[in-house]
C-alpha cells in the first residue's frame, strides 16, 4: 500500500471502523482499536461490514462453524487455476470439509517434531548471521531486519522445505510481494496486484519442477513429505502441493519475519524488559509469545457467516462479511491487564496470534522455534537501538518494520 489506490478516500473510512491510510494507524494501531472497542466489541460499518474487537468474540467466531471464508471476491482473488481449469483454494482460505482432508494431510508432513530438529540449525543461522554483520558493519548500526529477520527464516524454511541456497534471495523477494498481497485488493494499486499474483505464479512454477524432483528422488526435506503424505488412501493432488508449498514458504516466511522485528523494537524499547529476559534466558519461549500478542504480525483476519447466528447481541446473517481485529483482541483489557504494556513475564491470557480452532496457523512450531533461536541470540547482546521512529511497512493485515537500525556494544 504504497499509494492510495484511485477510489474516493470516504470509501475505505465507510468500509472500515478507521483510516486504513493514517500514519498514526500503522504508527499505533492499538490506541485506535481502542477507540473502537469502546464502540463495542462489534461494530457495523456505514458498509455493513462487521468489525469484532473483543477477545472472546473474536474466539467465538474462529472455533464456530458457523463462519468461514465463504467463496466471495475478497478469498477469490487468492484462489488459482489447475492445467485442467479447475479453481484451486491455498488449503487456509478453506472450509471444512475440504479444509479438514487438505489440513489433516499438511499436518502430517508439517509435524512439530520435524520442525523441532531445526533448533540447532537455526541457532547455527542466526549466529552467523550476526556475526556477519557485525563485521561487516563496523561501528556504524545494523538494520536487524535486513541482517537476521529476513534471511533467518529465509534460510531455514528454505533448508525445512528443500530449496537449494541460490533461489533464496529471489524467494524473499516473492514471499514479501504475496504478504504485501494478503491486503484486500482494494487497499492496494494495480502494481502492486501484479506483483503478488506473479510472485504467486512463479512459485508454483519453482514448485512444480521441485515436485517432480521429489517424486522421482525423495528426499529428507518437507516437499517430499508433502508428496508422499497420504490419510486412508487420500493424497494432495498435484496442484494442492503446488499451492500449499508456495503458502508455506510465503506465509511462513512473513509471520516469521515480523514476529521477530516486531517483538525486537518492542523490546529494545524497554530496557528494564531485556534485563529481565538476560536474567531469565529459559524464559525466552514465554518471552516471544508476550511479543507475539503485544505486536502480532498478523493484525486482521476476514471471516464469513455461513448461516444466521447471535454474535454480541447482534444478529449475523449468512454471507455477512466480518473483520477479526485481531490486534486489538489481543489488547483486551477483559482478558489481559495493562494490555498495552510489554510484561515477559506475563502468563495469563491465550494470544490469538496464530488464530484458532480449525485454522490455527499450521506454521506456527516453526515461526516459534524460530523466533525463539533469534530472540535469545539476540537479547544476550549489548543492543540499543540506532532510531526511535524505524520505518514500517504500511500494510493492514500484516504488521512489520521495513528497518529496524541498532548499534552493537563490545
Amino acid at each position: 500500500m504504497t499509494e492510495t489506490p484511485a477510489i474516493d478516500p470516504s470509501f475505505f473510512t465507510q468500509l472500515l471502523p478507521f483510516d486504513p491510510f493514517d500514519p498514526a494507524f500503522h504508527e499505533n494501531p492499538y490506541a485506535v482499536y481502542r477507540t473502537i472497542r469502546e464502540r463495542g466489541s462489534v461494530v457495523r460499518t456505514p458498509m455493513g461490514l462487521l468489525a469484532v474487537s473483543g477477545y472472546e468474540e473474536c474466539s467465538s467466531v474462529l472455533r464456530s462453524r458457523k463462519f468461514g471464508w465463504g467463496d466471495g471476491a475478497s478469498v477469490a482473488e487468492h484462489f488459482s487455476t489447475a492445467p485442467d481449469g479447475s479453481v484451486v483454494r491455498p488449503f487456509m482460505f478453506m472450509d471444512p470439509p475440504e479444509h479438514t482432508r487438505v489440513r489433516s494431510l499438511v499436518g502430517k508432513a508439517f509435524a512439530a517434531r520435524r520442525v523441532d530438529r531445526l533448533r540447532a540449525r537455526a541457532t547455527e543461522i542466526v549466529v552467523d548471521l550476526v556475526e556477519a554483520a557485525r563485521t561487516a558493519a563496523g561501528d556504524d548500526p545494523i538494520d536487524l531486519m535486513a541482517a537476521v529477520a529476513h534471511p533467518a527464516p529465509a534460510i531455514a524454511l528454505s533448508e525445512l522445505l528443500g530449496v537449494p541456497p541460490e533461489n533464496r534471495a529471489r524467494f524473499q523477494v516473492l514471499s514479501n510481494d504475496i504478504a504485501h498481497g494478503l491486503d484486500p485488493s482494494v487497499f492496494l494499486t494495480p502494481e502492486e496486484i501484479a506483483r503478488r499474483d506473479n510472485a504467486r505464479a512463479e512459485l508454483n512454477e519453482y514448485f512444480a519442477e521441485l515436485v517432480a524432483l521429489r517424486r522421482a528422488e525423495p528426499a529428507d526435506d518437507l516437499v517430499s513429505e508433502l508428496v508422499a503424505a497420504e490419510e486412508g488412501g487420500d493424497r494432495l493432488t498435484g496442484h494442492e502441493l503446488l499451492v500449499t508449498c508456495t503458502l508455506l514458504l510465503s506465509a511462513g516466511y512473513a509471520t516469521t519475519v515480523n514476529l521477530i522485528g516486531n517483538g525486537m523494537f518492542a523490546l529494545l524499547r524497554r530496557p528494564d524488559q531485556q534485563e529481565w529476559l538476560r536474567a531469565n534466558p529459559d524464559q525466552v519461549p514465554g518471552a516471544v509469545e508476550e511479543m507475539l500478542r503485544f505486536d502480532a504480525p498478523v493484525q486482521m483476519i476476514s471471516r464469513v457467516a455461513l448461516e444466521e447466528v447471535e454474535l454480541a447481541g447482534l444478529t449475523v446473517n449468512p454471507g455477512e462479511q466480518l473483520m477479526l481485529m485481531i490486534g486489538a483482541a489481543n489488547h483486551d483489557p477483559a482478558v489481559f491487564d495493562d494490555p498495552d504494556s510489554l510484561v515477559l513475564s506475563r502468563t495469563t491470557g491465550h494470544n490469538l496470534g496464530f488464530s484458532l480452532g480449525a485454522h490455527f496457523c499450521v506454521g506456527a512450531p516453526f515461526a516459534r522455534l524460530t523466533a525463539q533461536v533469534a530472540v535469545g541470540t539476540l537479547a544476550g547482546l549489548d543492543l540499543t537501538l540506532a532510531t526511535d521512529n524505524p520505518t514500517r511497512v504500511p500494510n493492514i493485515i500484516m504488521r512489520g518494520l521495513a528497518e529496524l537500525p541498532v548499534r552493537v556494544a563490545g
